[in-house]
């Protein structure tokens, strides 16, 4: 499935830095291992059920700084990111509003590409929907059965043979590469919980274990179905991005990012699922984006407390303000959007246009290498874009500023000037 637009990022001059990130399985930063000069990384996308929001638009600015932090650093980038298109939110969502459901997931998949567009995105190498790579996650599932971490539960509401799978996660444990709660460091009462929030079924009859997540649902009435070796249904959440991510990247990334939510159950689990299908370990770093608030509660599709992205756009807001705004917070921070940040970002982009008008028109100005420097270094640094965009308001300020600068918030803060 096509991405979005790719937006030019400039070359800089100078000498790469080398990236730095909090790893959130390690619990420190450390320096971003790659594979020769390549950086695999797995970002998961978004289920298109509803209108993209400032949530969102946090999360993926801040992979979009770690891809610009990257390419600074002279490394090859290969990106994958996936469309949860068959998920039970879409469906209930189109069963509420009674329309087909792929018709809603392609709508609120254009809405959100348009979103990325708009705020300059390096878009993924591979945008992958769920519903394109059906096929090669049924056969993952009958593999991982065949292998003994996956294992049938019958269901009395399903269609046909009425078998539900589940992964293993105690037989997954034993075989080693897996951990549970390794990378979240999540209590057993933080496991149980999360699982819960995040449609888990712990009271199932017939489960091995509470924490045993879905890998494949039975054919229900109503419901999308494919077939797969272990009949005819649709596969769970976490085994849908263990597929996309491996057939896209290959057995091992450099790195598995998304939204601090989504550790524990999500992350740990496709990385489960990925190490019991190729019997590597999946990712060497875990990357989780901070949370935005609005009204004094997290921004959340389910109780719709949305700021959109596509609202802001259509009322006349600059995007390179409204990710000026958001980029002005540290991406792994949790913090609350109000109307006076978009306002102090509009204020802010006006005075750095006019000071790039003014350095392109000086015929002498200031040495800008040092100032570039200092914005990789902070880029570079657990992707600190709110001193990236101190030091570009210190340039703001001189009297003789360089041209340089200009393209150094193009490349490293997504910001034409």
């Amino acid at each position: 499935m096509p991405s979005w637009p790719a937006p030019e990022v400039p070359h800089l001059a100078g000498s790469p830095v080398p990236v730095s990130l909090y790893d959130t399985a390690l619990g420190v930063v450390a320096p971003l291992e790659l594979d020769g000069n390549t950086a695999r990384l797995y970002v998961c996308g978004i289920t298109p059920y509803d209108a993209t929001h400032l949530g969102h638009a946090a999360t993926y600015l801040a992979f979009d700084t770690l891809v610009r932090a990257l390419l600074q650093a002279d490394a090859n980038v290969e990106y994958a990111q996936n469309v949860t298109d068959v998920d039970d939110p879409l469906f209930e969502r189109a069963a509420k509003v009674g329309r087909p459901w792929d018709e809603i997931a392609i709508e609120q998949t254009n809405l959100f590409r348009s979103g990325m567009t708009a705020l300059r995105v390096v878009p993924p190498r591979d945008y992958v929907r769920v519903q394109d790579v059906t096929e090669e996650i049924a056969a993952a599932v009958g593999a991982l059965v065949e292998a003994g971490v996956g294992y049938t539960v019958p269901t009395d509401d399903a269609e046909g043979d009425g078998l539900d799978v589940y992964f293993d996660v105690a037989a997954a444990q034993q075989a080693g590469g897996f951990e549970l709660g390794s990378m979240s460091h999540f209590s057993p009462e933080q496991l149980a919980a999360a699982f819960v929030e995040f449609g888990g079924d712990p009271d199932r009859p017939g489960k091995r274990n509470p924490l045993d997540p879905l890998l494949w649902r039975a054919a229900r009435e109503g419901e999308p179905r494919w077939p797969s070796p272990v009949g005819e249904g649709r596969p769970g959440w976490h085994v849908e991005c263990a597929v996309i991510a491996t057939g896209a990247l290959g057995k091992s990334v450099t790195l598995q990012g998304g939204g601090r939510d989504l550790r524990f159950p999500h992350h740990e689990m496709t990385a489960a699922h990925a190490t019991a299908m190729t019997g590597e370990r999946f990712a060497d770093r875990y990357a989780h984006a901070g949370l935005v608030a609005y009204d004094g509660t997290k921004m959340s599709k389910s109780l719709g407390n949305l700021v959109l992205v596509s609202k802001l756009t259509a009322a006349g807001h600059d995007p390179a303000a409204v990710r000026l705004a958001v980029l002005a917070h540290h991406y792994r921070e949790d913090w609350e959007w109000h109307d006076a940040d978009l306002t102090l970002a509009e204020n802010r982009l006006s005075r750095w246009r006019a000071t790039a008008m003014r350095a392109r028109d000086l015929e002498q100005a200031a040495d800008g290498a040092g100032l570039v420097t200092q914005m990789r270094e902070a880029i570079a640094n657990d992707l600190d874009t709110p001193a990236a965009i101190s030091i570009v308001d210190e340039w703001s300020e001189q009297a003789e500023p360089s041209a340089e600068v200009i393209a150094a918030v193009d490349a490293l803060l997504g910001v034409e000037l």
